[in-house]
């Protein structure tokens, strides 16, 4: 296998710029002076997030460059572990761009690599053919429709908190997982990073979590907090018992970050077209211009701001996609992508022709990953249930007017008053959800009228990746 990774290295090494070569050296003199010295190098193992996007790819390319160097020139190198969080809205295409990349860079047989996935709540070996486990999709599927009654369909409280918490446990577990790791390697920008950091401090804070412990010295008090505040969003914002924190075995060592962005400037340009070609990387023409399905499917959060132009306002669907296209282009801006990247994904959603492809796709999307259909959507964009049902009479009146004459028996059910079970049969159908959880969100303030008093509004003020205006 030698000469297969001699091999590996040699066609990294000509994919990368002048100016990358200058900066996978600073990173390997990074990694030595980390390790304590060369003689100290192979004991050493760092720890990298991969969420499926062009820049984390690149991180992992020229982390795997500078393992293979070192290789080269030394009796040992360091020990790299990769850890990907599955969820639903990671789309094929994404797990396809890990898994090409990671034969491109030859990682699977490769025992100073580990490669893993957060699944389900733990951490196992990353395998690409392998589908997300039904209890993580139940548990997605639940919280989205929670924390979509409970916001009126807002995709940001629906889907993001949850990852950026789900990240957070990534870190958690990943960095303790057998032995643990010495280091983890961040690749995020400084100005991205500073946003997450600055979420995390103030939900925790709030929740009166707060650590005086700097979180660039000590990342596991910032990780232990955020896994309790995880508990606190399933019992506050889901409903659900607050169970004991997973505990993870202690690390080796307290690991440290290793912070690498600034050496992947070049590569964030847009400036590595044949590292791009070297590792497969594809887009996907309905990811809006989004490496990765951060925090949801693109095409799912598109559909959703349609069917809301269309059901909830009375207005066209393709003006809701339209209204959807203007604020993914400040986020694009904001990346930075390419202009010519940001000019393609517009060109591709912008044909109204196919909105009615796009519409289909995104419907089978919902169905295949949440057991979605998309009256339940559409059902999620009204929030009929909160506030005591304030917003039911409407819903029926626009979306089941033959149901009007029901109200009564539908109120008295979310009561918990016994009422004839085909009323009960349709609220679970036309909601997705089951009746005691209908009778949950019934009592409980939606998200607009609890304000400061609710977790999902807090978390949406001091979103990282909400745009100011």
């Amino acid at each position: 296998m030698t000469h297969i990774y001699q091999q590996v290295l040699q066609r990294l090494l000509e994919c990368l710029t002048q100016g990358q070569r200058a900066s996978l050296q600073l990173l390997i003199q990074r990694m030595l002076v980390a390790a304590g010295g060369i003689e100290r190098i192979g004991d050493f193992k760092v720890m990298l997030a991969h969420g499926g996007g062009k820049d984390s790819s690149f991180a992992l390319a020229f982390l795997r460059a500078a393992q293979l160097s070192i290789a080269a020139r030394a009796p040992a190198t360091f020990e790299l572990r990769v850890v990907t969080a599955r969820h639903v809205g990671m789309s094929r295409a994404v797990i396809e761009n890990i898994e090409r990349g990671y034969s491109a860079l030859v990682l699977h047989d490769d025992l100073r690599v580990e490669l893993l996935v957060l699944d389900d709540g733990g951490l196992q070996h990353f395998d690409a053919l392998k589908p997300l486990s039904p209890r993580q999709q139940q548990v997605e599927r639940f919280d989205t429709l929670v924390a979509g009654h409970l916001t009126a369909g807002q995709v940001r409280p629906m889907f993001c908190n949850r990852f950026y918490l789900a990240l957070a446990e990534l870190y958690r577990q990943g960095m303790g997982w057998e032995g643990g790791v010495d280091a983890l390697i961040n690749a995020d920008p400084m100005p991205e990073r500073k946003r997450y950091l600055a979420w995390g401090r103030r939900m925790m804070r709030e929740a009166g979590l707060s650590s005086a412990r700097p979180a660039h010295s000590h990342p596991g008090a910032l990780l232990q907090g955020l896994g309790q505040l995880r508990r606190i969003y399933l019992n506050e914002v889901l409903g659900l018992p607050a169970e004991p924190l997973r505990q993870v075995p202690g690390p080796r060592r307290i690991p440290r970050f290793i912070d690498i962005a600034d050496l992947l400037q070049d590569s964030q340009q847009g400036q590595s077209v044949l590292l791009l070609e070297f590792l497969r990387f594809r887009y996907d023409e309905l990811a809006l211009g989004f490496s990765q399905s951060a925090c949801a499917n693109p095409l799912l959060m598109a559909h959703l701001a349609g069917l809301r132009a269309q059901w909830v306002q009375g207005q066209d669907y393709a003006l809701g996609i339209a209204e959807h296209l203007q604020q993914v282009k400040a986020q694009l801006r904001r990346k930075p992508v390419p202009a010519a990247l940001q000019a393609l994904a517009m060109e591709t959603w912008q044909d109204r022709e196919r909105h009615g492809q796009r519409r289909r796709l995104a419907d089978n999307f919902a169905l295949q990953g949440y057991n979605l259909n998309e009256e339940q959507l559409a059902c999620l964009l009204f929030a009929p249930f909160v506030d005591r049902g304030r917003n039911l009479e409407r819903f029926v009146q626009v979306r089941h007017p033959g149901m009007q004459a029901a109200l009564p028996y539908l109120h008295k059910a979310l009561k918990g008053v016994p009422s004839p079970q085909p009323m009960v049969q349709w609220l679970e159908e036309i909601s997705g959800l089951s009746l005691s959880t209908l009778q949950m969100l019934y009592q409980r303030e939606s998200e607009a009228a609890a304000g400061g008093r609710s977790l999902l509004a807090r978390a949406r003020d001091s979103d990282p990746g909400r745009l100011r205006h």
